[in-house]
């Protein structure tokens, strides 16, 4: 028998043409831009999946292996019968290891992507009969609410994958700050935090070899065409990642290889040979500068966990 999984959807607040008020206010921009949170349609988050076991992206590896060394210390940090909250859960493969070792009351997983969300947390159900799981569909960058039969509970967050770092340091204090505001009194955050390092490791983890970032970020005018009915020549652009070493962030474009135009909805947004369609940052971190940004957001440091290369941290934090 198929074990329930109690459905929220948190998405109905964003307009129907969200997606496409987004693009069209991206293409008119200067630069061009458009948000990371639309990479995650269905084809998307499994794109992102497979760049996860790439050889080159050693961000996913490296975190599991900081989590499962430290799930029994977590654990302890954490205590007993929390709410565990999920932001961005994708395929759940992290969160399995904090399962194990919490043993929650309940899961709570958010995501942009419908079906991926759905997929996710069935298969945690069935894994986990003792689990109450909830899925929550909808945008957590615009904030975090809690289901009001979760609503409470003590509970901690669980932000894995550096996903922080798609927002900028001001915009990453901010959301802190909202997502503390969101959880009852005594909540935490465990989070993984992506670290400095050499620029040629930086850039091969977001320009591996066998094209699968490339095919992600593509995917973006892909879902244009499929979805919006954009006129758009999707072999005529291409994927760079570079290391932004001033701003200490990772930037993906999409890069026009010729003079050409994307039309949508009768409008016509032109592209010069060379010119670029901002998709993606993820900042990278000093230690000391994300514990200093997560205190002004309100949190304090409790413990940080790190690999032996120090490539990668997850932090534990504690509202003040």
């Amino acid at each position: 028998m198929a074990i329930a999984v109690h459905v929220h959807d948190q998405h109905v607040e964003r307009a129907p043409d969200a997606f496409r008020d987004d693009v069209i206010e991206g293409l008119r921009a200067s630069p061009k831009a458009l948000s990371p949170k639309h990479f995650y349609d269905a084809r998307g988050s499994r794109l992102f999946e497979a760049i996860c076991a790439q050889p080159e992206y050693y961000l996913t590896r490296t975190e599991e292996g900081i989590l499962a060394a430290a799930a029994d210390e977590i654990a302890a940090l954490v205590g007993p019968d929390a709410l565990l909250v999920e932001l961005g859960s994708g395929a759940s493969r992290k969160v399995r290891r904090l399962l194990e070792a919490l043993r929650p009351s309940r899961y709570l997983g958010v995501d942009i992507s419908r079906d991926f969300l759905l997929k996710s947390t069935r298969r945690l159900a069935a894994d986990y009969p003792w689990l109450e799981v909830h899925a929550a569909w909808g945008d957590y960058s615009a904030g975090v609410r809690l289901p009001s039969g979760l609503a409470g509970r003590r509970a901690v967050a669980f932000f894995p994958g550096s996903s922080i770092g798609n927002f900028s340091p001001a915009e990453a204090e901010a959301f802190l700050a909202r997502l503390r505001r969101a959880l009852p009194p005594g909540s935490g955050v465990l989070i993984g935090v992506d670290l400095v390092k050499s620029r040629d490791r930086l850039e091969a983890a977001y320009n591996d070899a066998a094209g699968v970032t490339a095919a992600f970020n593509l995917n973006l005018l892909e879902r244009m065409r499929r979805e919006l009915g954009a006129e758009v020549r999707v072999e005529a652009f291409g994927h760079r990642a570079i290391f932004n070493e001033a701003a200490s962030r990772i930037e993906m474009h999409l890069v026009s290889r010729e003079r050409q135009a994307i039309v949508l909805d009768g409008c016509r947004f032109a592209f010069a040979e060379g010119e670029t369609l901002h998709t993606e940052n993820s900042c990278k971190y000093r230690l000391e500068a994300f514990q200093a940004l997560a205190a002004r957001a309100g949190y304090r440091s409790c413990a940080v966990w790190l690999d032996e290369q120090a490539l990668f941290s997850v932090h534990y934090l504690l509202d003040h």
